[in-house]
């Protein structure tokens, strides 16, 4: 009988202890295999992430962000200066508009005629000024914005209160939030990730004026719009080109058009709320960042990496570390099993050992058997490991993850409430998609997005390179027992018979 055939027939030799066996460890294989995956996918991940925005760098008028802050805007003069730094491949500039529905707008105008009120500066709620946004005139639209105003928008409204002639200060009644209006030079949004757009096309030629516009999925919902549906803004007809989801409702109460369109629409030509800057690789964002910084000038304007990618990559970071030491240990799991199995089975068959020793058999013949048994049953398990990691990866990443983003988004709730630039991340302002400081309403943003995005997908290379380490690990696990049946010597165990 051949050695191999032998081996798989002392496999099945104690079926119930086999059955034991090989469940042991497909639960260890399956785990293995598991966090392979997951660590495979999150490592895809970063890569997607680094690829996509981290080599943005956002470009805001010194001491302003969004409609906060102060400062002087941006200009077109300056995205040319932008654009001329090396390594620095592209430059799409940004003008950022509020919008108040024109007859909520009209009513609350009519309303504070009958009680002798005004506007505070900026044009209060309802304006589409300050630093970093269009014009200090109220944009209307006819449109309604997605987002009802709730507890949080009501306590915003009433901090902006209006102011009458005397200086004293009347309660808002209570209206809808407004539409973020973001005019840009280029298919991306205010975080310089590309618009994911789920209907219709884009906007064109992002360099000229144009009637076309992008919509949020909520907003157009909300509004009953499709793509070719019209809407207005100031009176003036725009088209729905196409609609986009931003991952958030938040972030979907928005709408984009052209940079020249929004210039126009604030009657402000030339002049920009910000500035997305892509550098050709991620080895070069520092040194372009500090470069940027000198040509522009630190009292004109603020050159800054976006911090929600940072802390989105930390979390994705520790996630894989965690699943590659969660591999390691349940691959090293299945060599113990291996190993203990193995000495077990040694230790029973002393007998057979010595005898196969007393008739001729090379110990070289005898260590092999028993690790091609115990590949053998490693072979049963990794099938059965297999079948589970294709049920379990996805849960287990996405537990990981989950877990990592909830420790992360908390740190960095903590950093940004007590920390400077408390108004927001960098393209967060309150005026930007996602508003409240934080690109939609997270304190990750885009970068959040990306990250929840994790899909563990079960490639045959991944399962591959997993059952691969796994029959390595198994036959270290064997030789070991293996070894010892040479130093059982055939006289003492005939003997003893």
């Amino acid at each position: 009988m051949s050695v191999l055939a032998r081996s798989v027939g002392n496999a099945f030799r104690n079926k119930v202890r086999t059955a034991a066996v090989v469940a042991v460890l497909a639960v260890a294989i399956g785990l293995a295999l598991s966090m392979l995956v997951a660590n495979q996918a999150v490592g895809a991940k970063v890569q997607e992430l680094n690829a996509s925005v981290g080599t943005v760098l956002t470009v805001n008028p010194a001491g302003g962000q969004g409609f906060e802050g102060g400062g002087e805007p941006l200009t077109a003069g300056q995205a040319a200066t932008a654009a001329a730094v090396p390594n620095v491949s592209s430059v799409v500039g940004t003008s950022s508009l509020r919008l108040r529905n024109g007859t909520e707008a009209a009513a609350q105008a009519a309303a504070q005629a009958a009680t002798g009120t005004q506007t505070g500066p900026g044009g209060g709620q309802g304006g589409a000024g300050g630093p970093g946004g269009a014009s200090a005139a109220t944009l209307t639209t006819s449109l309604t914005a997605a987002i009802d105003a709730g507890t949080l928008g009501g306590r915003n409204q009433a901090a902006n209160g209006t102011t009458g002639s005397t200086g004293t200060t009347a309660a808002q009644p209570a209206r809808s939030l407004p539409i973020t209006a973001t005019g840009t030079g280029g298919e991306v949004d205010s975080t310089g990730k590309a618009l994911t757009i789920t209907e219709g096309t884009g906007l064109g030629d992002y360099t000229a004026e144009s009637a076309n516009a992008l919509l949020g999925t909520t907003l157009a919902e909300k509004n009953s719009l499709t793509v070719g549906s019209t809407f207005t803004i100031n009176n003036q007809t725009f088209t729905v080109a196409g609609l986009f989801d931003a991952g958030t409702t938040f972030g979907n109460n928005a709408l984009y058009v052209t940079l020249p369109t929004a210039q126009t629409l604030a009657e402000l030509p030339g002049e920009l709320s910000s500035m997305i800057v892509t550098v050709n690789s991620l080895d070069n964002v520092e040194s372009a960042k500090t470069a940027l910084q000198s040509a522009l000038g630190t009292d004109t304007a603020d050159v800054t990496q976006g911090q929600n990618l940072e802390s989105a990559v930390s979390s994705l970071g520790s996630v894989k570390n965690i699943s590659f030491i969660a591999f390691v240990a349940a691959l090293g799991t299945a060599g113990l099993i291996i190993l203990l199995i193995m000495v077990m089975l040694v230790r029973e068959r002393r007998r057979e050992i010595g005898v196969l020793k007393a008739i001729g058999a090379p110990n070289r013949t005898i260590g092999l058997q028993f690790v091609l048994e115990a590949l053998v049953l490693v072979a049963m398990g990794s099938v059965v490991g297999a079948a589970v990691a294709s049920f379990a990866s996805g849960g287990i990443a996405s537990a990981l993850i989950s877990t990592n983003t909830s420790t992360t988004t908390a740190t960095t709730v903590g950093r940004a409430a007590g920390g400077p630039g408390g108004a927001g991340f960098p393209a967060g302002g309150a005026g930007m998609p996602g508003g409240g400081g934080f690109p939609g309403g997270n304190p990750l943003g885009g970068a959040s997005q990306l990250l929840t995005s994790v899909t563990a997908s079960v490639s045959p290379g991944v399962i591959a390179a997993g059952i691969a380490a796994v029959f390595g690990v198994a036959i270290i696990g064997a030789l070991v027992p293996a070894l010892l049946t040479a130093r059982i010597r055939p006289i003492e165990v005939l003997r003893g018979e």
